[in-house]
């Protein structure tokens, strides 16, 4: 497999129509926007291109775009937003899914008061003891330095139970100031370990593809390009869903292809790892970059 290097987005903006943008690892890292990304935004806006940010992020949008303010990148400088925790609070509220129709009405959250927006107007009621929950809402750790086993005696009583388990993010980690966290993924994997059913809203699931394609308002998806720096939910939920993909390589994978953020990922390398993984990105760019 042979991947085209790209150096900016202006190589390929010809070619699509509308873009949909992993934020963590390609926009910014968690604390800070990396440095191309505003001039990279307004040059997609002034180009006519259509964006779409989709993250993994379990929380409703409007904290997305809170978030997104605190680090200088304006509302106006991109078009839609859609979230796993968004995508997650319509599913508990519509329960057209099987899985979602038999929660019940009691949860119990896994997961930082932060993150609690994905709650909004569900009228769920929130308890603080697994033993009297219908089911858990996993958002992730509550500490940054967390890790998975911090979290066994609460997959150990919801086990016991035989409570489903909803994933808010399907992530195992992020790298945040080049520090590497644990994300609810990882939390939700260990508990299907012990047998636990879970159901997980968010990339890589085809399902919030469809979301985010009927959000972004492109018809045609041969015009749809998906821009995202993790192969096991970016590049694998886009190839999914027939979308074209472009493997941002200073993010979350840099270190397995020795590079950094806006340091161009030598393609064999990047090609071997993508294909080790069973994916296939249609090209590799080293950053937000016009």
């Amino acid at each position: 497999m042979t991947l085209r290097s790209l150096l900016g987005l202006s190589e390929i903006a010809g070619d699509y129509d509308g873009f949909i943008l992993d934020l963590w690892g390609v926009v910014h890292d968690g604390a800070h926007a990396y440095p191309p990304s505003a001039e990279t935004f307004k040059q997609l806006k002034a180009a006519g291109k259509k964006t779409l940010l989709l993250s993994n992020a379990p929380r409703r949008a409007y904290a997305l775009v809170d978030t997104m303010a605190k680090m200088g990148l304006a509302r106006d400088l991109y078009g839609e937003v859609l979230s796993s925790g968004e995508a997650t609070r319509q599913a508990i509220l519509k329960r057209d899914d099987p899985f979602f129709a038999a929660l019940g009405r009691k949860a119990y959250h896994l997961g930082p008061e932060r993150d609690r927006s994905i709650f909004d107007d569900t009228n769920l009621e929130i308890v603080a003891d697994v033993a009297a929950a219908d089911f858990v809402v996993n958002t992730g750790p509550d500490g940054l330095d967390d890790v998975v086993e911090d979290y066994s005696d609460v997959l150990a009583a919801a086990r016991a139970k035989n409570l489903p388990m909803v994933c808010a993010n399907p992530d195992f980690v992020v790298i945040s100031g080049g520090t590497r966290i644990v994300c609810a993924g990882a939390i939700a994997q260990k508990y299907e370990s012990l047998g636990g059913r879970v159901a997980y809203r968010g990339k890589p699931d085809p399902a919030v593809y469809e979301l985010a394609v009927a959000q972004l308002g492109v018809a045609d998806r041969t015009r749809i390009a998906v821009v995202g720096d993790a192969l096991e939910t970016d590049i694998k939920g886009a190839r999914a869903s027939g979308l074209a993909s472009i493997w941002c390589t200073g993010g979350i994978h840099a270190e397995a292809l020795g590079v950094q953020y806006g340091v161009a990922a030598d393609p064999m390398k990047a090609a071997a790892l993508a294909e080790k993984e069973g994916q296939r990105p249609n090209a590799i760019i080293p950053g937000f970059y016009w």
